[in-house]
């Protein structure tokens, strides 16, 4: 419950943690740059424990560790991403996210940032694919420092693509139909993730628009509002519901969230939180900032029953 308490109070000012951590010098040059995490995503920090060598394991996978008789994957961050650990990888991150647990290999961890989210600019457009944001740790001063945001997700399928992957030919995915004229307004800053849930969507067979950021799905949902007003309608004729992730930059999917439910003019629009924050303490948190339902990434069947009962109440 303080955990609850403690990222309520956080999301309630658009904040968020971010650990951040070095890998190594970067590809060509002899600097340790900053990489970033979320801490909720972070279940416990370690010293490297003994790392077991699995037989055909994927070249990014050190290999299993036992950590208090749980077996967890070991992935290399350092090699994912071309650093070179000239200190060695001498910490763990295990991380609990996307129904799965598995664990980091990083050359140190340097600190806990306290965020807004308006400092965390989105990546998309200035190169690396792994990266999806860029954080800003000392807020808005000149010639602050930066971290890059990996993008987990895509890190994962990468390296456990059959953990992973998204719809195959045989799955057999419920379709519906939304009420006529309207779309699900879809945000997610992953590219992996949008690609996925694009597919999702598709197989459906509803119509959808996808933004990369909450920012930019809250400015669409004013220029719906603006559109419904003109031809004598409400928004809810043009959007029949909002799926968000949560961790995104320029505005988060809680403070998305909040500022549907708090407006008059969206508060009848169900939004339903799909996220790759996982975990009883995060579905306790959803309900707080008043979200009509929470899933896990990525299930599609599961997507589309969440999306048919929200439709229904």
């Amino acid at each position: 419950m303080r955990e609850i308490d403690e990222r309520t109070s956080l999301t309630s000012n658009s904040m968020f943690e971010l650990l951040v951590f070095r890998l190594g010098e970067a590809p060509g040059t002899d600097r340790r740059e900053l990489f970033g995490i979320n801490v909720f995503k972070v279940r416990e920090i370690m010293v490297m424990p003994q790392i077991t060598a699995m037989v055909n394991a994927p070249p990014s996978v050190m290999g299993i560790a036992n950590v208090r008789g749980e077996m967890i994957p070991v992935v290399n961050l350092a090699s994912i991403t071309g650093c070179n650990p000239t200190k060695g990888l001498g910490i763990l991150l295990v991380t609990e996210f996307a129904r799965t647990t598995q664990a980091f290999a990083v050359e140190e961890v340097n600190e806990i940032v306290r965020l807004e989210w308006k400092h965390v600019l989105s990546a998309e457009g200035h190169g690396g694919g792994l990266v999806t944001s860029i954080a800003r740790l000392d807020g808005s001063a000149e010639n602050t420092r930066l971290a890059q945001v990996l993008d987990v997700e895509q890190i994962l399928r990468d390296v456990f693509p059959q953990q992973h992957k998204g719809i195959q030919e045989d799955d057999v995915i419920p379709q519906f139909h939304l009420p006529p004229g309207t779309i699900i307004l879809a945000a997610d800053d992953s590219a992996v993730a949008r690609m996925m849930i694009e597919e999702g969507l598709k197989a459906m067979g509803v119509p959808y628009i996808m933004t990369k950021t909450g920012k930019e799905a809250w400015d669409l949902l004013q220029a719906f509002s603006t559109q419904a007003v003109a031809e004598g309608k409400t928004v809810r004729d043009k959007v029949a519901v909002v799926l968000t992730d949560l961790e995104m930059p320029e505005m988060d999917g809680f403070t998305l969230t909040r500022n549907i439910k708090q407006d008059l003019r969206f508060k009848a629009i169900p939004v339903i939180i799909h996220s790759s924050l996982t975990g009883s303490t995060n579905e306790s948190h959803v309900k707080s900032v008043g979200a009509d339902a929470y899933i896990a990434k990525f299930v599609a069947d599961e997507l589309a029953a969440t999306i048919r009962d929200v439709l229904k109440r």
